[in-house]
């Protein structure tokens, strides 16, 4: 798979001819303005200690606090900390939340762990991380093998550590919930966070699917990756009146022609273990619906808009060429190289980027911070509709934006979010200062 660190610098290069912006300021969004090497020491279960490398990359905080999720796989790697933080400084300003971007890690096979162990490793993560974290400061929140419970158990330690230091109330002291979005709604988690991310891109599929002239019922969509972003992505699609034909995950997929049915598709996959024996139409899941398909033959299947919802760089020079679909919407952080994305081009594919197709979980993050930070909470109604109006009103710029620079989507959406982080930085009178801090 190529550098995704380097992908993110290609994809801010190919913004760069259209930025009102000082190239060495353009120089410097480049790196990230901190990054955090710790080794994490956890006591495992049959006592000994266990060392667990983990990061933190702070890009900018231009336009507010640092904000990106903490993942946990054996793959995590400082390449990846780095593009990762990059892509959620332009998704938050792509959507115009007042945040910059940051990501953070552990080098951990999760699914190894005892629950014990696990609460353990994440209380570790916090109790090292903590002083760069905080409500006005860095604000985590759940990403690959990571969730609520274990933001739960952040938040807690967080508040521990500060209810030893000094009584003094400071500003990032005032809600300490603040500190990490993406909780269980007892502990200030806000409505609708589980279904955002889904919900935000199925926004998107309808308001692409009315420019491109797709008829919703007609319209057929595979999903690629049935966790928690796939899965809601494929229920908003389905009540919305488009057709899922195929989905999978790591073990394995289904095609299924008559358009599988996603709750049920879900029930299947929990029960079984994977999704590739469950051909769930209407009411019920028989064989004679489909048929078992690899996941990576979900990728070039001869559809109207592929939905790579998993992991980065599925999308590759390795099978890129083999992509059938019209259009692209990119749930996962990064799933299309940017190697592939120039083919994809050539070939007029319309892609969506991540930076605005999955900028609904961290809007709806933003709101989750907001809720805390005032002590008001939202219905999920109303969750909803404001996430709905800022992905119609980025998407809307998005295009608009395409067309009067006569570029695609994917370079579009770049140019608005780097020139609003360039023009927080020149309004705060920030030059360039450095190749941050490794």
């Amino acid at each position: 798979m190529e550098n995704p660190y380097q992908d993110a610098i290609k994809q801010l290069e190919e913004a760069r001819p259209y930025l009102d912006a000082p190239a060495d300021m353009v120089e410097q969004l480049k790196f990230p303005k901190r990054f955090i090497r710790k080794l994490l020491s956890v006591k495992m279960d049959d006592g000994k200690i266990r060392k667990f490398p983990a990061f933190r990359s702070q890009h900018n905080d231009a336009r507010g606090p640092f904000k990106g999720g903490i993942r946990y796989h054996p793959q995590v790697n400082e390449a990846e900390m780095k593009a990762l933080s990059l892509w959620m400084t332009w998704k938050c300003a792509v959507v115009g939340i007042p945040f910059g971007g940051a990501k953070g890690g552990v080098v951990v096979d999760p699914k190894t762990l005892s629950s014990g162990e696990l609460e353990r490793l994440s209380r570790a993560y916090m109790r090292v991380f903590a002083p760069y974290f905080g409500a006005w400061k860095d604000v985590p929140a759940p990403d690959l093998n990571t969730n609520a419970q274990i933001m739960a158990w952040m938040v807690d330690e967080y508040q521990k550590i500060q209810s030893q230091k000094s009584k003094v109330k400071s500003q990032n002291d005032e809600s300490p919930y603040a500190v990490i979005t993406g909780k269980p709604v007892a502990l200030g988690g806000s409505l609708g966070r589980e279904e955002a991310t889904g919900f935000g891109g199925s926004i998107i599929l309808k308001l692409l699917a009315a420019k491109l002239g797709l008829k919703k019922r007609h319209a057929t969509i595979a999903i690629q990756g049935f966790g928690n972003v796939g899965y809601w992505f494929a229920h908003f699609a389905d009540k919305a009146g488009f057709t899922v034909v195929a989905a999978g995950d790591s073990k394995g997929a289904v095609s299924v022609p008559k358009g599988l049915n996603p709750q049920l598709t879900l029930a299947c996959k929990e029960e079984k273990g994977k999704i590739a024996s469950c051909y769930c139409v209407g009411s019920v899941c028989d064989l004679r619906h489909g048929k078992a398909i690899s996941d990576d033959e979900l990728l070039t299947l001869d559809v109207d808009v592929l939905v790579p919802a998993a992991m980065e760089g599925v999308i590759g020079i390795h099978n890129v060429q083999s992509v059938r679909a019209k259009a692209i919407i990119e749930m996962a952080n990064g799933p299309v190289t940017e190697a592939a994305a120039v083919v994809l081009r050539k070939k007029g594919v319309v892609l969506v980027p991540d930076i605005l197709a999955n900028a609904g979980g961290v809007t709806a993050s933003y709101f989750e911070w907001v809720q805390n930070l005032s002590g008001y909470y939202w219905t999920k109604t109303l969750v909803f509709e404001r996430l709905g109006e800022i992905m119609e009103a980025a998407f809307a710029a998005v295009w608009e934006l395409a067309q009067e620079k006569k570029v695609d989507l994917h370079t579009a959406a770049y140019i608005l979010a780097v020139q609003r982080v360039a023009d927080a930085m020149m309004l705060r009178g920030h030059r360039a200062e450095g190749k941050g801090n490794f």
